[in-house]
Order: structure tokens, then sequence, then C-alpha cells
């Protein structure tokens, strides 16, 4: 084998090895750790259906690292709400920096027509292979098809939030939640309660309520999500997700 055959076998090999290892998911919590996490917020009043709900957590790379669902078969929530679920992962780590979180719902206003960041949504496009993989029967389990695939998509609208650690004064972004099932409204609140037990929380400010990146509903702002309901809206206030 001549060298240069032999560096790319070797670089092939490291790069399949790095791959498979997902560094990246290694300070994120697992599958069976974001299931519990989900079903406990779930369970609880949202301002929403209270339907079965899909979530992904991807690393800093938008590498899947687990997907989960409070359902007990893959039927019981909105199909197209896994791969939703992905999208939002992906946008909120995507547009989170080490100094600003943004979430999915930070980005609604922002994405209409004639908004300062309109035509986002239809960038950095889904991976349609990895998004349909199968069998669908792993769907929301731990060897979900799409645990170790860069998923892609954009979503603007409640459910999305990014993941920090904190240590000192410094803030790392260790990847994003995603959440769907519900209203978009309900999504948030539901990401919110889920990265609150999974103490990912810790954020260094952003576009929402007390510089968060809580769910705006204040029209004016250029960051502001529509109200889904009254309740949603409540709820948000008083688990201090917007």
């Amino acid at each position: 084998m001549s060298t240069h055959l032999k560096s790319f076998a070797t670089f092939s090999a490291f790069a399949i090895a790095s791959n498979l290892a997902f560094a990246g998911c290694d300070e994120l919590p697992n599958q069976a750790q974001l299931k519990n996490a989900l079903d406990v917020a779930q369970s609880q009043n949202n301002g929403g259906f209270g339907l079965d709900m899909w979530a992904t957590i991807v690393d800093r790379d938008g590498i899947v690292c687990a997907v989960a669902m409070t359902g007990n078969d893959r039927g019981d929530q909105w199909p197209g709400s896994r791969v939703i679920s992905a999208q939002k992962a992906n946008t909120a780590n995507a547009f989170s920096l080490p100094g600003l979180a943004l979430s999915t719902a930070n980005l609604y206003t922002a994405t209409q027509p004639g908004g300062s960041l309109y035509g986002l949504q239809h960038s950095n496009p889904v991976d349609t292979a990895a998004a349909y993989a199968g069998p669908s029967s792993n769907y929301g389990l731990e060897n979900d098809p799409l645990v170790g695939q860069k998923i892609g998509g954009v979503n603007v609208f409640g459910g999305g939030l990014a993941l920090y650690k904190k240590e000192g004064d410094q803030f790392t972004v260790l990847g994003a939640l995603g959440v769907s099932g519900d209203s978009s409204c309900a999504d948030h609140n539901i990401a919110w309660r889920t990265r609150e037990a999974l103490e990912l929380n810790l954020v260094p400010g952003g576009v929402g309520p007390n510089n968060t990146d809580g769910i705006v509903y204040k029209k004016s702002s250029g960051w502001a999500h529509p109200t889904c309901s009254k309740e949603a809206e409540t709820v948000a206030k008083a688990i201090g997700a917007g």
C-alpha cells in the first residue's frame, strides 16, 4: 500500500472512530435521563393539550445524542414532531453562543417577511436521509436511527433551548434540547421544565424576559412569539420561561 493510501486509511479510521465515540455527547444527558426529565415536564400543566411529546438532544456540532418520547409507542405522539424536535435542537444550538442564548421561540418574529432574519428558516436544511432512516420501531428509543447523525434544519417556533454549563464566570454551550408534540407555546414550557430538570439551564443572557432565552409575548418586540393560549402564557410566567 502506498504512503498516500496508508495516510488516507489512517485518517478514515480516525474519522469513523471519532464519529462513533460521539465525544460531544459525553457531557450531555443520556436517553434515560432525557426521558425521565421529559416525562415529568410533560405530566404538568403547560397550557397546551396535554399531548405526548418527543425530545431530542444534540451536541455542539449538531450531532444527535439522544431521542426520547413520553408515550408507550412511537404512534402515541405526532409522528411528524420527532423530526421537528430534532430541528428545534439543531436551531437552538446553531444560533446560541457562550454569551447569548436564543431559543427557537425568540426567532419567530425576526424570520417573518420584513423581519431582520427573514429567510433564516430556509437555511441549513434537514438531512432527509438521516431524518427518515429506519427501522421505525426504534424511534424514540436509545437506538433511535437519528443518534449519531447530523440532522440539520431550522425551526422558528417554541420548543428549542440551548444547553449550558458554567464554570466560574465562563459559560459553555454543550448543545441544545428540542421538544415537540403540543402547541408551540406548550412545547416551550415543556422544554424549559425539561432543561431545568437536567440542570443545564444556566444561560449567559438573552433577548427574552429577565435577560434569558424565555419566550416573549409582547407583540412590539422584534423577538416576539404568537400567543397560543392565555394559559400557556400564564404558565410561562409562573415557571420563569417567559
